[in-house]
Order: structure tokens, then sequence, then C-alpha cells
């Protein structure tokens, strides 16, 4: 074999495959770029504001809903996609959180259709369940998701779901994986419990205090990594086997209760926005009332995948940056 044809199969081996990774400014997005950029080339994007990874990362800030998206899509052959430019409840307005999370990713997938592309991940919230006393003790991926029907805020999130299973069932093709994962938290995180474990003084409803279960971002990275090598179409829940009460859980990571009346039902929700508390945002009241624990079984059965922090190990961390 010739020195010039060894070259060419040289260069041919290091080409890498290319996976557009959407929600670039999440500090989950920037764990899955770490995870990835070895193998794969990696293009980041998010509509809210541009991000710097390395300068061998093409980065953009642009919205989906634009002309201008369908041109990554024609200069980078996309392999795959990864979907996690979810905005959360407490971001933006309603009618913002619906041309993103619905439209904006009703436009991603028809791109992904459209150019032939054959692995997506999206990842969405086991809040679609809604948080309901009438919920079983172990929700599987067969529940209902009735969050739209408890809240307007999380109108969205279902719908968004919703679009993605209507996709995953009508182009097989896509192999969509839909991800529902319990509460995330760990270093970077800035949701609404994450927000709540790392102040020293947190909302509590008086006379309820749910089941609840975390997942560190270093594991829920690990989840998406794994469902994105495998490519394993279908709808998973995605948690660890470990949960706490709410407030228990506060106190392991060192927060003093700020107690909050619960009746009238209207109250609590009342006061949160009265006081504005973003911390504690009014439409999710249900879930410090209410258990939403679901079952991973299924995704850790499909995919064997183990959560690695312990919950003692996720609370301590959040209790150390208080001291």
């Amino acid at each position: 074999m010739s020195t010039k044809t060894k070259n060419t199969l040289k260069k041919t081996k290091k080409i890498k495959k290319t996976v557009l990774v959407t929600g670039a400014a999440g500090s989950l997005s920037q764990q899955i770029i770490n995870r990835l950029r070895d193998t794969y080339q990696i293009v980041a994007v998010d509509f809210r504001k541009l991000t710097y990874h390395s300068d061998d990362i093409p980065s953009y800030k642009i919205d989906f809903n634009k002309r201008g998206f369908e041109d990554l899509f024609k200069r980078y052959d996309f392999d795959s996609v990864i979907h996690l430019g979810r905005i959360s409840s407490s971001e933006e307005t309603r009618m913002s959180r619906y041309n993103a999370n619905v439209l904006g990713t009703q436009k991603l997938l028809d791109l992904s259709h459209k150019y032939g592309i054959n692995n997506v991940i999206v990842l969405s919230t086991y809040h679609v369940y809604g948080a309901s006393p009438y919920n079983p003790a172990l929700i599987d991926e067969k529940a209902p998701l009735k969050a739209a029907e408890l809240t307007m805020d999380l109108v969205d999130s279902v719908e968004l779901e919703n679009l993605a299973n209507i996709y995953l069932w009508r182009y097989p093709d896509l192999n969509i994986t839909i991800l529902r994962p319990c509460n995330i938290v760990g270093p970077g995180v800035k949701n609404t419990m994450s927000r709540l474990l790392s102040s020293r003084f947190a909302p509590t409803l008086i006379g309820f205090s749910p089941i609840m279960q975390f997942i560190h971002i270093d594991d829920m990275a690990d989840a998406i990594t794994l469902a994105h090598k495998k490519r394993i179409r279908g709808v998973y829940n995605v948690a660890p086997s470990d949960w706490i009460s709410y407030q228990d859980a506060l106190k392991h990571c060192g927060c003093s209760e700020i107690p909050i009346p619960s009746i009238p039902p209207v109250l609590p929700k009342l006061i949160t926005s009265v006081l504005d508390l973003k911390m504690f945002p009014s439409y999710l009241v249900n879930y410090f009332k209410y258990p939403v624990v679901i079952n991973g079984k299924t995704f850790n059965d499909t995919f064997g995948f183990k959560a690695k922090r312990p919950l003692k190990e996720i609370l301590r961390t959040y209790k150390e940056i208080k001291e």
C-alpha cells in the first residue's frame, strides 16, 4: 500500500460524526459537550446567548424558528441531535416558552427528518406527570401527563412531550429517545430545586413534606451520553432508586425552613406571587405538597445505567457551600 493511500485512510478514520447540541448555555449541555468532544464534532446552539466552548467547537446564538436555523443543517452534516434547549417554567414569559419549547422543537424535529438524522435525544421533565394526591407510589412511563390540567404554566412542557411522541411514532427513522428526569441538581445547576437547596432559607408548606428524588448533574450527563450511544427509541424516566422527604433534604443541606400556610389552597400561591419568590414559583406549589416519584427501572435495565452519586453525597455538597 502506497504512502499516499495510507495517509488518505488515516484522514478518513479521523473524520468525526457531527452532533448538534441545543441549550448550549446550560450546565448540563456543557457536561454533554465535554463528554462527546473527543469522539464527535460538536456544534453548539442556544437562542438565549452565544457561548464559547473552545476554538474547535462552533457555537451559534439563533432562534429555532428563524430561517437561519436551517442553514446550520445545510452547512453541517449532522449525524445526531441532543435537544437540551427546553426553557424551564421559571424562565421567560408563557408565550416565549411556548414559542421556544413547542414551536422551536417542532422546527428542530422537522429539520431532523428532512435532513435524514437518525438519532435524536429530547430532554423532558418529570413535571409533565403533574403533582396530585392521586398519583401512584411509583409513576412509570405509561402514566398520563396531567400537568397541563393543573397549571397553564406547564402546558408548554406537556405539549413539547406530546409533540416529540408524535414524531417518535410517525418517523421511526429519527430514533427519538425522550428522557424524563427527576430533579437535576449539583454544581452549576440553576433550576428551582437547586436554588432552594443552595439557599440558607427555603419555603415549606405547613402540613406537607412530599417525597422527592434528586439526580446529580454528572449522572444525568452520563445517562444522556449513554442514550446517545445506544440509540434506543422510546420514552424513559431517569431517576435513582433512593428518595427523601423535602424537609429532610433541606435539613441535610443546612437550610432553615420558612413555613407558609397551605390552606386555603389559593393562599400559598398568592403569597409566593406577591413576594415574587422565584425560588418557589406559585405554579410549582403542588410539587411541594404531593409526591411525584418516578420509576427509572426501564431506563436502567434498557441502557445498563446506574447513578453513581448517592443522595447523601449530593445533599452534603449543598451544605458545604454554606459553611
